[in-house]
């Protein structure tokens, strides 16, 4: 891609700049790190130091505990455009239990925070409607909660309540594990499956947002998509849910050597996580196929492959690495399951990460 092109995308400007989103990331993980002596020998000890991972493993005392804290982004804002609040528990709840199960943690309960401009009750009752529904998709209880009203310190779309929505799951060590799933396991020659998603999930909001305003307007919510829905309903699709399948081949007694759950940073920085560790790569020549939506924003905003393959999972919501003799019997627990898989490459020595068709 030259500079030309790049210049063209309102990336940086829109504020989602993924480079300065993982130095930030990094600094405040160098802080937070200085703290785990205070834990030490204690209860809430760090047991396990996942460095780069999805989530980190605490010991209380035996028990081995996973914490992931995540949020939904600027996805809210297409609900403030579009009226609809029952699908955001879905994007939330996935956010954090497909992190935990990506290092082979069963999730157990979620805590969550809502911050809002002004309190609506009816719109409140919605959103936590869905959330105890996807709760009850991901098997997890609502342990805890905040809602704070902080006045004009939450700015949104339109004259409802404007909020945000971030939340912390826990879960346990998976019992057919011992220590958590890092990726020290894999090696060249293993099978790359993935599990096929339903749309953007709740990455890559900023460009999106800012693609389709460009292309059609600040009403770019109601412009019609298709037939049947509009871009805001569309763009609105919920999260899939991973952990229940996971868990589901982990109870099985499925060896899995790796997961990863592509979020922000798309499939290589994601899968990079994993395949690091040993110095490995990966070659994709059989992924599915970016979803219509996808290519439909692609077209309108002129956006290169490789930069939608960097904000967003481009069709594939999740990749697990197993052994290539084992991925038959995994892939038809897994589409038994009713979720659609299949084989979309192999671990290689060279350290590249390569998709086919993606300079």
């Amino acid at each position: 891609m030259n500079d030309s092109a790049t210049s063209r995308l309102p990336m940086k400007k829109s504020g989602f700049d993924i480079e300065q989103g993982d130095q930030c990331s990094q600094n405040a993980y160098s802080w937070s790190k200085k703290t785990f002596k205070n834990r030490d020998k204690k209860a809430g000890a760090l047991c396990t130091t996942l460095d780069g991972a999805f989530s980190n493993m605490l010991d209380f005392r035996g028990v081995k505990l996973g914490v992931a804290s995540d949020g939904i982004g600027t996805k809210i804002e297409v609900a403030e455009r579009v009226g609809v609040y029952d699908t955001l528990g879905y994007d939330l709840v996935a956010m954090v239990v497909d992190d935990l199960v990506a290092n082979g943690f069963e999730p157990t309960n979620i805590s969550n925070i809502i911050d809002v401009d002004a309190l609506d009750a009816d719109i409140l009752d919605v959103m936590m409607r869905g959330l105890h529904d996807a709760a009850n998709c991901a098997g997890i209880a609502i342990t805890g909660g905040e809602i704070a009203e902080l006045g004009d310190r939450i700015c949104g779309y339109g004259q409802e309540m404007h909020f945000n929505w971030c939340a912390t799951a826990i879960g346990i060590l998976h019992e057919r594990l011992t220590s958590p799933l890092d990726g020290s396991a894999v090696q060249a020659g293993d099978s790359i499956l993935a599990l096929k998603s339903r749309g953007f999930r709740s990455n890559g909001f900023s460009l999106l947002r800012e693609t389709l305003t460009t292309q059609f307007g600040n009403q770019w919510h109601t412009i019609t998509y298709d037939e049947r829905t509009t871009w805001g309903e569309i763009l609105l699709t919920p999260s899939r849910i991973y952990a229940p399948v996971v868990c589901r081949l982990l109870d099985a007694g499925r060896v899995l050597k790796g997961v990863a759950h592509i979020t922000g940073g798309g499939i290589k920085g994601n899968l990079g996580r994993i395949l690091r560790i040993n110095g490995l790569g990966a070659m994709l020549d059989n992924l599915f196929e970016p979803l219509e939506v996808m290519q439909r924003v692609q077209e309108v905003g002129k956006i290169p492959a490789e930069i939608a393959y960097t904000y967003w999972n481009m069709g594939n919501g999740m990749l697990l690495i197993v052994d290539r003799t084992d991925s038959p019997a995994i892939l038809e627990t897994i589409q038994d399951a009713g979720y659609d898989a299949q084989i979309a490459g192999e671990v290689i020595a060279d350290k590249t990460i390569e998709i086919a068709g993606i300079a």
